[in-house]
């Protein structure tokens, strides 16, 4: 589903002042609408989130280039070997220089996206302090993960010459049905408190549900999503015994047991219809086409900046170019799978629920709540977006 927050815009100042609303869970509310002035608030966020996006794209791609052409990706290679001998050895230090360089360069554009652009909209409930302790957390979940990957990709290069990508995508393809099936259980806690979601109307009418379409699943959860944002979203998570609904807590707060019952069914028809599966199969081509396209550029390209070997550390920055490369040409193929997926999911729930007022409500609220552009241009809707604009949802299931 979107994320999203319930908001009004103030003329004066062009904020979002985000008002909590205490709702009625015994009827269907009226019909919600978006004021003009909010949908003008979501244009101008959205705006300026997609700039920041393409921004940082543009300077992956300048910071990769610059390091290959200008040779300073040489330069720390010879640093990091003069401290260290073992290739591996190396092979981290290398990581961790140029880490550190990107780190710093990006910092200012990660500041303005990731805090002040949220606090600006009154998004975020995120104090400086708990916005860089949440980041670090991130760095410091991902490097016990992130390490013995990065070495079993050097041990690939350095010992299956041009079919290196072959095993390395094998091990990306387990390592990701691993982390499917542990993060809901080791990795999301770290950032979020989960509580069983209490036994109420709610919870009756989402087992109902789950019941209906003979379901089972390992538990429905609200987690304290608002102690980061006034967003809201809910998602499915984990396969096998750890499969699992999750709800943001402003979800819960801000949205009928209707709207949330339809909500429910959404992220239900994505298991029911298999999507999750299918995206992984897709992913997994993805993996395995990209990663061959990409050796074969590598390889080829290697003599063009004066590289002998696949495995020089001072080359595999082209390395990361040719993959950025990749991911840019196929994310639009990836995104039109995903928008038909939502579509399906958003179709599902109406046969599922019968309601189409609340799932209308739940949109727009959804949008209200996210500052989401309702109706994005054409071609930034191809490009970037995974989900159908909210109108284009409301639309179809309308017809339905």
């Amino acid at each position: 589903m979107e994320q999203a927050a319930v908001g009004r815009s103030d003329s004066n100042d062009k904020h979002i002042d985000i008002d909590v609303v205490a709702q009625s869970r015994a009827s269907n509310p009226p019909q919600y609408r978006l004021q003009n002035s909010e949908k003008e608030a979501a244009k101008q966020y959205s705006r300026t989130k997609l700039l920041l996006g393409v921004l940082g794209t543009a300077l992956f791609f300048v910071l990769s280039g610059v390091l290959v052409i200008s040779g300073l990706s040489r330069s720390v290679e010879h640093f990091s070997r003069a401290l260290v001998s073992n290739d591996y050895l190396a092979l981290l230090l290398f990581a961790l220089s140029l880490g550190t360089i990107e780190m710093i360069l990006t910092s200012p554009l990660s500041f303005y996206s990731g805090y002040y652009l949220e606090h600006k909209y009154r998004l975020s409930n995120q104090t400086i302090g708990a916005w860089m302790w949440e980041g670090m957390k991130g760095l410091l979940v991902g490097i016990p993960i992130t390490t013995p990957i990065l070495i079993a990709f050097y041990y690939c290069l350095k010992n299956f010459g041009t079919m290196w990508w072959l095993p390395v995508a094998s091990l990306l393809f387990f390592v990701s049905v691993i982390l499917a099936r542990l993060a809901p259980i080791l990795i999301f806690p770290l950032f979020y408190k989960f509580r069983p979601l209490e036994e109420n109307a709610l919870r009756k009418r989402i087992l109902s549900l789950c019941e209906k379409v003979g379901f089972r699943v390992e538990g429905i959860y609200s987690f304290d999503m608002s102690k980061n944002t006034k967003k809201a979203n809910a998602a499915f998570t984990g396969i096998g015994k750890s499969r699992r609904i999750i709800l943001g807590d402003t979800l819960v707060a801000n949205f009928t047991d209707e709207e949330i019952e339809v909500v429910f069914a959404h992220e239900l028809g994505h298991y029911k219809l298999r999507h999750i599966w299918t995206m992984m199969a897709v992913g997994t081509a993805s993996s395995f086409l990209g990663l061959f396209c990409t050796a074969l550029l590598y390889q080829t390209s290697l003599r063009w900046f004066g590289f002998s070997r696949v495995d020089e550390l001072a080359a595999l920055p082209l390395l990361t170019l040719w993959l950025g490369a990749y991911s840019l040409i196929t994310s639009p193929l990836g995104n039109m799978v995903s928008r038909a997926h939502e579509r399906a999911a958003d179709k599902y729930a109406i046969g599922l629920t019968h309601d189409k007022e609340s799932f209308a409500n739940a949109m727009r609220k959804l949008a209200s709540i996210n500052l989401a552009d309702t109706a994005p241009p054409p071609l930034v809707e191809f490009f970037f977006y995974s989900h159908p604009s909210i109108e284009k949802r409301i639309q179809a299931v309308e017809r339905l």
